[in-house]
């Protein structure tokens, strides 16, 4: 006669006088523990529970608590330099199966489970008897549609931005940006801006920008001003980074 039975997680095949261990059971050494989860039985005709066979029992006796062997756990990350090594012992207890019962033990689950049941019931009628108090959703409603109105903006009207300058050959992002500084952010402005102010604010900008030829820069603003695109690049294919 053998059983499966379920013992501190793990499920176990075991007959009478058998040794095994276990996890660390709670019980002093010694002392008889019995266990009523068990699955399955053969004494002759197989019994198979679903999930547990009700009123069976297995009864065991603590013969003592140990630690099994130990385990080398090493770990290690490659390309990472990291290894670690450690070791482990885990916590057993020594049980001798003294008897198979396949009927007749009496299980305290079902009495345990009965507490929850009343206590579900009492909260839910607390929870029917709070109802009523809670608050009148038409006023929140009305308090959010009261907010809401307060809360929108006008949109603010976009700045118009000037002409590409980096359309000049010759200029470029930089020396666009210190151009529009400088007020000619328009291809009529450029057009009709002196070679000695655009030379100042290139100057201005430092050594990095003043090595810039500005000559031809005019007369491309101009081209681009009277929409002339067709002229503007070819006479740019004939130019060298702006200059004639």
């Amino acid at each position: 006669m053998y059983a499966i039975v379920e013992i501190a997680g793990q499920q176990f095949k075991v007959a009478k006088d058998q040794k095994l261990f276990v996890h660390r059971l709670k019980e002093d050494e010694g002392a008889n523990v019995t266990f009523d989860n068990v699955l399955l039985i053969d004494d002759g005709a197989v019994t198979i529970g679903a999930p547990a066979i009700e009123g069976a029992a297995v009864t065991a006796k603590v013969v003592k608590h140990l630690k099994g062997d130990k385990v080398i756990v090493f770990k290690k990350k490659r390309r990472k330099g990291y290894k670690l090594r450690n070791g482990h012992r885990q916590y057993l207890t020594e049980l001798v199966i003294e008897s198979i019962v396949a009927s007749g033990h009496k299980s305290t689950k079902k009495a345990a489970k009965a507490k929850p049941v009343a206590k579900k019931a009492v909260k839910k009628e607390t929870v029917a008897a709070v109802k009523p108090a809670a608050k009148n959703p038409v006023k929140k409603e009305t308090a959010v549609k009261a907010e809401k109105p307060a809360t929108k903006e006008k949109a603010t009207k976009k700045v118009s931005k000037g002409d590409d300058l980096k359309k000049i050959e010759g200029i470029g992002p930089k020396i666009a940006g210190l151009l529009t500084d400088g007020g000619f952010e328009t291809f009529a402005k450029l057009a009709a801006a002196d070679l000695a102010d655009i030379q100042a604010i290139l100057d201005a900008a430092g050594s990095r920008y003043r090595m810039h030829d500005p000559t031809t820069w005019p007369a491309q603003a101009k081209m681009a001003a009277e929409g002339d695109w067709d002229a503007l690049k070819k006479w740019q294919d004939e130019l060298d980074g702006g200059k004639a």
